[in-house]
């Protein structure tokens, strides 16, 4: 980055409280982070922007904890305003910092950008030199989630000791993870995601995880992919969070599923040709309203069925965990086609709690 737009940037980090309040306006003050959907301002709590200087990193870097993505303030007026180049998004952040404009320059030859082909790589090593999940931190962690009986079939793997950097300016660390493989509608591993753990015991503000700042992050090639269980025929169930669609899945465990990780990469995941009808787990917030709407109507386009399925809270992991197994399976009931009542929903068969 040049000199200008780093100060630029650095003016901005001085006011970060204010440009989140200005630019992503959808979200809320955490303690030191500003919390929101994503970078286009959507309602959630999957990035956190740094709001004051601290060992752990500059004030104004942000993380969304569901796709891996990271960067400064320029990048978030960038984004959220959906502006065509890094220039306008330079203006804009002189415009609110009330600078002068700067004399015009010739500008050089832009550097083609790197393809996404190290991090796939990157994926598909972490996700080779992983082990089985039996037995692990990751199955305990699922288990305390309430995910009993996790039918995963070979999508989730474990690594003891998965390297973790906070930032750029502090020392990588390592954690247990569990890993779960991002593929294409071929099969191929295009990226992965990590959940870090936590490795002595249960919390229950983290549920689990490790109390770092953004203990999910994925790599690779994610838009249009998916964390997939079981293979598809004709029917399939998308939604956004993997403990989300496991929790189906441990009600209806031979219903293909797909992952998607977050809202944006749901309301855009690829939909497998022979696909005859479509169940979408959505999370009940505005967010997922929104991805619910999308992708019904690109179903709609495709000459799929699209069934929405809703959870009675936040989403179908928390109805999990608070209502339990049993209740579950009462709400699938009658969400489900009746056929697929049928074929999926084996009640006989899922294990009492």
């Amino acid at each position: 980055m040049s000199r200008e737009p780093c100060e630029l940037a650095r003016c901005l980090a001085r006011e970060a409280e204010a440009v989140c309040r200005h630019y992503l306006s959808n979200g809320k003050r955490a303690g030191r982070y500003w919390v929101v959907g994503d970078v286009h301002n959507s309602p959630g709590r999957s990035l956190f922007v740094r709001l004051q200087d601290s060992p752990k990193g500059r004030a104004g870097k942000w993380t969304d904890a569901a796709t891996g993505e990271h960067g400064d303030l320029l990048d978030i007026i960038r984004e959220s305003l959906s502006l065509r180049d890094f220039r306008e998004a330079t203006e804009e952040a002189r415009r609110f910092l009330k600078l002068p404009r700067p004399e015009p320059q010739l500008t050089p030859k832009p550097v083609p950008s790197s393809t996404s082909s190290g991090s796939q790589e990157a994926a598909r090593r972490l996700f080779a030199i992983s082990g089985p999940i039996e037995g692990t931190a990751a199955e305990r962690y699922l288990q305390r989630r309430g995910i009993e009986h996790i039918h995963h079939g070979g999508s989730l793997r474990f690594h003891p000791r998965c390297y973790y950097r906070p930032d750029d300016h502090l020392p990588t660390e390592i954690w247990p993870a569990m890993i779960a493989c991002v593929t294409d509608l071929q099969g191929r591993i295009t990226g992965a995601h990590r959940t870090w753990l936590d490795p002595d015991g249960f919390d229950r503000v983290r549920l689990g995880k490790a109390p770092i700042d953004t203990p999910r992050r994925a790599m690779g090639e994610l838009l249009g992919n998916a964390v997939r269980f079981g293979l598809v025929d004709d029917v399939l169930a998308a939604g956004e969070g993997i403990e989300t669609m496991l929790s189906l899945r441990y009600v209806l465990p031979t219903l293909p599923m797909a992952a998607a990780l977050s809202a944006n990469h749901l309301s855009s995941i690829l939909l497998p040709s022979g696909l005859r009808r479509l169940y979408i787990a959505r999370d009940d917030d505005a967010a997922g309203h929104a991805v619910q709407a999308a992708l019904t109507q690109r179903a709609k386009e495709a000459g799929i069925e699209a069934i929405t399925l809703s959870p009675r809270l936040g989403d179908f992991n928390e109805d999990l965990h608070v209502f339990g197994l049993e209740a579950l399976q009462a709400v699938l009931h009658l969400q489900l086609v009746p056929e697929d009542v049928v074929r999926f929903l084996h009640c006989s068969n899922v294990p009492a709690r």
